[in-house]
């Protein structure tokens, strides 16, 4: 018998494997379906094996833009994974269960928290999504129908089927739905004020932070935006506390661009109480040592279609007990 000196044990190679595409998943694309299935395997290694012949739709070859449907079988080749994606998968996101507002077997919508990510990406390991996943195991389809900052809090609408997934989208593209947030604002914001139209422009900086500013309408990076406001509160200066005016808004907003209620209050000087990223950062540290340690900046209203019945859903989330003392005597008791 042979005794090879120093020789190390090779692990298995992964097996073939057949999935079969359940009502989750109908209507994905074939390329989509693949990074689903084959997590932490790169893109541009999905794509070879398409590319390949290696994977195959009811034993036949497909295109990355083919569309599966419930029943087809889909050969899933051999692949490795990274080091780095198996020790992800051996650290799990850890469950959590966020307060609900709606649901029903198409949809979920939650009260996210602030200062939690919707997902994981960018130096955070996890997000909401990822810790929904873990705290139920049974859900076949979960996924983000849109996105709030991690430092906002308010509604966030988790689709359950990807049909209910494709149809809220067109609803948020089209500009079907109705988004109001609340913001305070520093300052006196001006009554006469109530339509912000102005393109903004996403850049990185140089350690790799995203960023947004106004922008002309010539400059071809720039992207529509549209922002309704409208005052509900205003609170005097109070100079023994060393805190200027605050305007307690409503921010209606008709596109969803990245930031764009921080930048478009910031740009007209007034941006929002605690904004680390545009605001005002000697007073965030007055605010903070008075108690509003966050943004205050909260996705408060909610209205679409719902995605089978096309009912009209009108959702609220109150404002979160650490801003209520901000908002003014009226809102002092939630919404």
């Amino acid at each position: 018998m042979k005794h090879i000196i120093g020789a190390k044990a090779v692990a298995a190679a992964p097996a073939v494997r057949q999935v079969t595409v359940d009502e989750g998943s109908e209507g994905q694309r074939l390329d989509n379906f693949l990074i689903r299935e084959l997590k932490g395997v790169p893109k541009t290694h999905v794509y070879r094996i398409i590319r390949s012949g290696e994977v195959r739709v009811n034993k036949g070859r497909a295109a990355a833009d083919t569309r599966v449907a419930v029943g087809d079988v889909v050969r899933l080749p051999p692949v490795r994974t990274s080091d780095a994606a198996e020790a992800k998968a051996a650290r799990p996101a850890p469950a959590r269960v966020f307060p609900v507002l709606f649901e029903d077997e198409h949809l979920l919508a939650i009260d996210k928290p602030a200062d939690v990510a919707v997902h994981g990406g960018s130096g955070v390991s996890f997000g909401v999504i990822e810790q929904l996943r873990q705290a139920r195991p049974e859900a076949r389809f979960l996924e983000l129908v849109h996105r709030l900052d991690r430092e906002t809090s308010g509604i966030l609408l988790v689709a359950k089927r990807r049909s209910a997934l494709t149809r809220l989208q067109d609803q948020f593209r089209e500009r079907e739905t109705g988004k109001t947030y609340l913001a305070l604002a520093i300052g006196t914001w001006p009554a006469r004020l109530k339509v912000l139209d102005q393109p903004l422009h996403k850049y990185l900086q140089a350690d790799g932070e995203r960023r947004v500013r106004i922008t002309t309408p010539e400059d071809p990076d720039g992207m529509r935006s549209i922002t309704l406001v409208k005052v509900r509160h205003a609170s005097a200066a109070r100079a023994e506390a060393g805190l200027p005016a605050f305007s307690l808004l409503e921010v209606t907003i008709k596109t969803g661009r990245t930031h764009q209620i921080r930048v478009h209050l910031a740009g007209q000087g007034h941006a929002i109480a605690g904004d680390d990223k545009y605001g005002d950062f000697a007073l965030n540290k007055r605010l903070a040592a008075q108690g509003l340690g966050r943004m205050f900046l909260h996705a408060w209203r909610l209205q679409f279609n719902h995605p089978a019945t096309d009912e009209r859903i009108a959702l609220v989330a109150e404002l979160p007990p650490e801003l209520r003392a901000w908002a003014g005597p009226a809102d002092a008791a939630g919404v």
